[in-house]
């Protein structure tokens, strides 16, 4: 084949996208077998310091991996956290004390100005500095005190999805890491990844039913949330559909308004207290005649307009997340073909966004 001649193997909308997606259970299953012990060495390294409080830096898909950590840290360990705002540092020149504060900053490239100059910073400033990355040999893992490595090897398509798992499985070993934790809660979910990526004809019928959607409400509470937020940012970037995501809480509290039958919405139900605390806003959704489209439990979906039901039975509700978007990721990937576009090559996006 001559260099003029396209390759028609790069010609499938989403091939890219795709393979990278299918590489999710032995990502899952890497860093449990190879990046394990070294993330258990950096959280007791970290841990022996004993930080007073956390502050999460991100930015995209890595700000939703973020938020998940923020639940583990505050629900499984007490630690108080937030996430922060670089402008206050790269914009306005704050310089907090961050003495004995842990900052965690969470990037696939490890490449973006400001994450970079937030953590030199927030160093300058005393703080403990960790960098979650997809690259130990970036910028952002140079200027950290700690790095962890996520190891889920190049990713090319510019939605980001093996990387995106590969965050939350590391930052969970982490925060086990912190408790003294062995994290074998986590260790289903590469083999339960592998059952849900089989069931990709199941979302591309569901895809159809959604290809002609103007707007999207995704909604969940507890660890579900980060999920909520991650789907619609997929949606968004790859199909090009308004979607918004919201806290359930945050839901009942004025946008309901805007739910009807038409637009519909994406529940992610999780097993668990977050999937108890999000049963009133369904029941609301359901008296309203929303079109309601439920990711969760058996239980959950029987009583939905439509539904995908994940293999949560026995599996902890911490790691759940890690499998939840695993389905929307499929679904914003056929949404997007059906709709004639390419998510591999989303308009206006490049891999490595570089914010000031």
């Amino acid at each position: 084949m001559s260099a003029a001649t396209p390759d028609p193997r790069t010609e499938v909308p989403g091939r890219i996208m795709a393979s990278e997606m299918a590489e999710q259970p032995a990502v899952l299953r890497r860093i449990l077998e190879e990046g394990a012990p070294g993330i258990r060495r950096v959280a007791q390294d970290i841990a022996a310091r004993k930080p007073r409080f956390v502050l999460l830096t991100a930015r995209g898909t890595s700000d939703n991996a973020a938020l998940y950590a923020k639940y583990l840290l505050e629900i499984r360990l007490g630690l108080p956290c937030g996430l922060t705002s670089m402008s206050t540092t790269t914009a306005y020149g704050a310089r907090p004390d961050l003495t004995d504060v842990l900052v965690v900053t969470v990037s696939q490239s490890g490449g973006s100005p400001d994450l970079v100059a937030s953590t030199r910073a927030a160093r300058e400033a005393g703080a403990i500095t960790l960098a979650v990355t997809n690259n130990p040999g970036s910028p952002l893992a140079g200027v950290s005190e700690y790095h962890v490595d996520i190891m889920a090897g190049p990713e090319k398509a510019l939605p980001a999805t093996k990387t995106y798992t590969a965050s939350l499985r590391a930052l969970y070993l982490f925060v086990e890491g912190l408790r003294g934790g062995d994290g074998a809660p986590a260790k289903v979910l590469p083999d339960l990844a592998e059952q849900l990526l089989a069931r990709q004809d199941e979302l591309r019928a569901l895809a159809a039913r959604y290809r002609f959607a103007e707007r999207m409400v995704i909604t969940s509470r507890g660890y579900g949330y980060p999920t909520a937020k991650e789907a619609a940012l997929k949606l968004m970037e790859t199909s090009y559909i308004p979607a918004l995501s919201y806290s359930g809480a945050d839901l009942l509290h004025g946008p309901l308004a805007m739910v009807d039958n038409v637009s519909p919405v994406i529940a992610v139900v999780t097993d668990g207290r977050g999937g108890e605390a999000l049963q009133p806003v369904l029941d609301r959704l359901r008296g309203r005649g929303a079109d309601l489209f439920v990711i969760g439990p058996r239980s959950q979906v029987e009583q939905a307009s439509a539904g995908f039901v994940l293999p949560t039975e026995g599996v902890a509700e911490e790691v759940q997340p890690v499998l939840e978007i695993i389905p929307l990721q499929l679904l914003a990937h056929e949404i997007t073909i059906a709709r004639g576009q390419d998510p591999d090559a989303p308009r206006a996006l490049a891999k490595v966004t570089e914010t000031h």
